[in-house]
């Protein structure tokens, strides 16, 4: 039935759970594979939270298993890379919020803190995206020189950091703070702009560039990337 409903009338008339069961296929243990779908939800509450949790987790939920866990983290890992990839923009960096829709789609949800780098040509263009340290539940390990060694080894003038709160506050801690000025000297010194350092969580983020780092300055001749104080949608910077 979830199959025909599918066919014929798309994804949008199916909830969280009925597209769950989908990908679980038949039943296991007497349930159904929609029950099994329900458990899953009440469980993890949401599918942003499911997606956060490794898949000998989900195994463990009655009905699931090994090959069903394995089936629906990678779907939705695959979700997580298409709402990246489909996010992306072309042409150079203009301001805070499009760095912010480069980097804040793969750092939301996550239950580990991540630091991740896009770094940029002189024009302010995008070379590419690199996740940088894995953490824990608190905080990551920054390292300026392994940052700094990828923007030499792939030509960029400039680079924008970003890392997540898993506690969902994107509020700035001292430590972020600290860490941007100590990246932002070491930038300096090999004449590298370093432009913008976003703290991602709860769906937000906040630029440090906005709030005044005094630090984060471009150098000539690239163009600055305008982060204003008034927060741009979907922001509290």
């Amino acid at each position: 039935m979830l199959r025909e409903d599918y066919l014929l009338h798309g994804p949008e008339r199916l909830g969280d759970a009925d597209l769950l069961a989908l990908l679980l296929g038949t039943g296991a243990g007497g349930q159904t594979a929609r029950a099994i779908a329900a458990e899953l939800l009440d469980t993890y509450r949401d599918l942003a939270t499911l997606a956060a949790v490794a898949p000998q987790a989900i195994a463990r939920v009655r009905g699931v298993g090994t090959v069903r866990a394995l089936r629906i983290h990678a779907a939705l890992q695959l979700g997580r890379r298409t709402a990246v990839q489909s996010n992306l923009r072309e042409g150079p960096l203009r301001t805070a919020e499009d760095a912010a829709t480069w980097l804040a789609p793969a750092l939301q949800g996550l239950r580990r803190e991540e630091l991740h780098a896009l770094y940029l040509d002189r024009r302010l263009r995008p070379i590419c995206r690199r996740q940088l340290t894995v953490g824990n539940d608190a905080h990551t390990v920054v390292d300026a020189r392994q940052i700094l060694k990828i923007a030499v080894e792939v030509g960029a003038s400039a680079l924008v950091l970003a890392h997540n709160h898993p506690s969902g506050d994107p509020e700035p801690s001292f430590e972020d703070v600290q860490v941007t000025i100590a990246v932002a000297a070491a930038a300096e010194v090999i004449g590298v702009s370093f432009l913008d350092h976003l703290v991602v969580g709860g769906g937000r983020w906040v630029s440090l560039a906005a709030r005044g780092v005094p630090e984060l300055r471009p150098r000539s001749p690239t163009p600055a990337m305008v982060c204003a104080p008034q927060s741009p949608p979907g922001s509290t910077a």
